[in-house]
């Protein structure tokens, strides 16, 4: 049987880690683990594309569909996340897999085998990535309306109204008020972003999320990308990937 050239695109590098050590187990070698969408997009375009790629979906500096904006590959997809809610009842279907976090050895195994025993009628790459946005656009939300802070040995209640961006730093999640004042949320940024309504809230970055009515302006920053200034002061520069910018501007309108 030909050789099955593997790559990994997952940006928590012991998760990469461990997945190969398990692929490696099963008797197949790994080219290559990329951590980001820009690490990625290099390696494709000086590399010969892989039989199979082992996909996260959220990297350290976007959504891994973006690599595919900017290179064209037409590799096999398993799909490894931790939303669950996203792809219960729609993978499994025809020969689109997915594997989910913590991956389990057998599954793992089966997806493998899944791939060899069907890899002539494997979906389409497009048409698998296709599939998993409309998935992913379509999964209903449960939107918050309030976030409970616990500050001392007291509880404060947040409104989702009086919010103007969340962000993560140094491994914690934070809420900043349109008041100026920040709360250390127990929810991490991605389970935040899920729990948000999409039309009032857009995540411009791996580290942050910004509420539309929390925008001051927006200014053309390097590299087609663009700045935001918030009626709060924040330190960081809140900065719109060039990836990003179309859906950016397509959420305001």
């Amino acid at each position: 049987m030909k050789p099955v050239r593997i790559v990994i695109i997952e940006d928590e590098k012991p998760a990469a880690r461990l997945l190969e050590r398990k692929i490696e187990k099963f008797g197949y070698q790994v080219l290559e683990k990329l951590t980001s969408v820009e690490d990625a997009v290099h390696w494709f375009q000086q590399n010969e594309e892989p039989d199979l790629i082992f996909l996260d979906i959220q990297l350290s500096d976007g959504l891994s569909f973006e690599i595919f904006d900017q290179v064209e590959v037409k590799s096999a997809i398993i799909f490894t996340t931790a939303y669950d809610a996203y792809a219960l009842r729609a993978f499994k279907l025809n020969s689109i897999d997915y594997l989910l976090k913590p991956i389990a050895d057998a599954d793992l195994k089966g997806a493998i085998d899944k791939f060899n025993e069907q890899r002539a009628s494997f979906f389409a790459f497009t048409e698998q990535l296709n599939l998993f946005k409309s998935f992913l656009s379509t999964t209903p939300k449960e939107n918050k309306e309030r976030f409970l802070i616990k500050i001392g040995t007291q509880l404060k209640i947040v409104p989702i109204g009086d919010i103007a961006c969340f962000f993560s730093a140094n491994k914690l999640t934070y809420l900043k008020t349109k008041e100026g004042r920040e709360y250390i949320l127990d929810n991490s940024l991605d389970e935040v972003e899920k729990t948000i309504e999409a039309e009032q809230f857009f995540r411009i970055s791996r580290k942050h999320i910004v509420a539309l009515d929390g925008i001051k302006d927006i200014v053309a920053y390097s590299n087609s990308r663009l700045k935001l200034n918030l009626h709060v002061d924040f330190e960081e520069d809140l900065i719109v990937s060039r990836e990003k910018v179309n859906d950016f501007k397509l959420w305001l309108s």
